[in-house]
């Protein structure tokens, strides 16, 4: 019931599509980790990947793409536990957009959506 932002349609169809699979750790106390979590849930975190040659060939960055699914207009913070150097937004070759860098806040990076709009952010991690 409701409308499919409501119902969760979306994060429905993931589980359906991509389960995620149980493996076995090597201790058995080993304790909760998340490296990403988006404040928003009309926001998608899509793919999280290695940079590779757009983004300069540097093995510390890391490019993360999300989308805005609800097709509304939304702030989201984006958090991670990865030590962040510098952040930025790169085109879908994963070159730097532009050379002003995402604020590093508290909170973690905030990105701004319309609707439907995708995002890329580099991500160069301080190894």
């Amino acid at each position: 019931t409701g409308s499919f932002q409501e119902a969760g349609v979306i994060q429905q169809a993931y589980n359906l599509n991509f389960p995620l699979h149980v493996v076995p750790a090597s201790c058995a106390q080993c304790p909760a980790w998340s490296a990403f979590s988006v404040s928003s849930p009309a926001i998608v975190l899509e793919t999280v990947k290695q940079a590779g040659a757009g983004a300069e060939d540097r093995a510390e960055a890391v490019v993360v793409r999300l989308y805005e699914a609800h097709g509304s207009t939304v702030t989201a913070w984006l958090q991670t536990s990865l030590p962040i150097k510098e952040a930025m937004l790169c085109d879908l070759l994963e070159r730097p957009a532009a050379q002003v860098h995402l604020p590093l806040e508290p909170q973690g990076l905030r990105l701004s959506f319309t609707p439907f709009r995708v995002l890329s952010v580099l991500l160069l991690l301080s190894c």
